[in-house]
């Protein structure tokens, strides 16, 4: 089995009186793809915080390719971490290509000026399904299943080879969400990125991970291959999910 580019050892946070997560252990393998679902204050965003280092742990280690997060360089940690949220966060006085470039120029990646940089921006409109003749535009023209998709190319523009996302698609359409869906796991698969990824939605959840982390109250309710919780839940809580899943799909 490959060595984990993520690994949760023993790790507990709170935040004052209110633990979120207790006693977490991980591991994701590089080029896993691991959807975690949960009520909200589950522990979810924290997960991920943990990861690029926004967060510590108060009990435990995060380590990202067998270094400690805590003890990283912050700046060079994020380098290497792609990381896209719901409301994606784009800068209004910015065109798109220059929120693309954002992190590979503040950071001084070679090629990332002039004509490279609007053919690297373009090239990676195109690889989010949109058109690269957006590169001149501003946010504020865009829809926002194409702003979504902005914020996934301006996460993959430094070759990030971890991508955090945190309900990236919680505020578009149904329409526009299942395209988005499509288009992430097409680009996982070719570019063998290891991806976490949060949602409140068990279909997304099964549908995107190669495995599903299941949290309730801080805790692992069960991790494991789609099929598996589908067919072997694990605790009540996650009977309770699937039951959920099961009745949307006969609504639809």
């Amino acid at each position: 089995m490959a060595e984990p580019i993520i690994r949760f050892e023993g790790v507990s946070k709170s935040f004052g009186e209110q633990g979120v997560l207790r006693n977490l252990s991980l591991d994701v393998v590089p080029g896993e793809f691991l959807t975690i679902i949960g009520r909200s204050g589950c522990g979810k965003t924290t997960a991920l915080r943990l990861v690029n280092g926004l967060l510590t742990p108060d009990q435990g280690r995060v380590l990202v390719q067998g270094k400690d997060v805590a003890q990283a360089d912050p700046v060079v940690l994020r380098r290497g971490i792609g990381y896209a949220i719901q409301s994606v966060g784009l800068f209004p006085h910015m065109t798109v290509e220059k929120n693309i470039a954002y992190v590979p120029s503040i950071s001084g990646l070679a090629g990332w000026k002039g004509r490279e940089r609007r053919v690297k921006a373009e090239a990676l409109l195109c690889r989010v399904g949109l058109d690269r003749s957006l590169a001149g535009r501003y946010p504020r023209s865009l829809s926002g299943g194409q702003r979504q998709r902005v914020g996934i190319a301006r996460a993959l523009a430094a070759e990030p080879e971890i991508l955090l996302m945190d309900e990236p698609f919680g505020a578009v359409d149904e329409i526009t969400r299942g395209q988005l869906q499509d288009e992430l796991l097409s680009l996982h698969a070719q570019s063998g990125i290891t991806v976490l990824f949060v949602t409140h939605d068990i279909g997304e959840a099964l549908k995107l991970g190669t495995r599903t982390l299941v949290l309730e109250a801080g805790q692992v309710q069960q991790c494991a291959p789609p099929s598996e919780i589908l067919n072997a839940p694990a605790t009540s809580f996650v009977e309770e999910l699937v039951c959920r899943s099961r009745e949307f799909q006969v609504r639809k």
